[in-house]
């Protein structure tokens, strides 16, 4: 958990059905939820991923906001969102940050530990 109260949960899923592992083209869902554990709110501004899959080829991914949203996130509060990347791999992992504003208007980053991305089974 950041100093600012804030724990990020991630759930990751295959996506069978948009890929292609003939084509290395692998897709996949992650849902994400922002627990603001504080007293205060804060808003999402702004987000970095990078993605890195099995052959080590690592991509970033920067912009404003989360699909298409700066959320608000009020006191105690969550908010939840589900997006997706491909990979050219079976497995994969991203991280990164989030920019944040608190209700003093001072900006803060959020990290957000690496997860990882992989078809069902490929781990024994």
């Amino acid at each position: 958990m950041s100093k600012h109260a804030i724990k990020i949960d991630v759930k990751t899923q295959y996506l069978q059905s948009q890929s292609y592992p003939d084509k290395q083209h692998y897709v996949f869902s992650y849902t994400i939820t922002v627990h603001n554990q504080s007293q205060h709110n804060i808003q999402l501004l702004s987000r970095e991923w990078h993605i890195v899959d099995a052959d080590n080829k690592v991509t970033r991914v920067a912009g404003e906001g989360v699909v298409g949203q700066k959320p608000i996130i009020n006191a105690n509060q969550s908010f939840s969102y589900t997006s997706g990347t491909v990979l050219a791999t079976p497995i994969g992992t991203m991280q990164g940050h989030y920019l944040m504003t608190d209700h003093n208007g001072e900006h803060f980053n959020c990290d957000i530990p690496s997860f990882r991305l992989a078809i069902p089974n490929i781990i024994h």
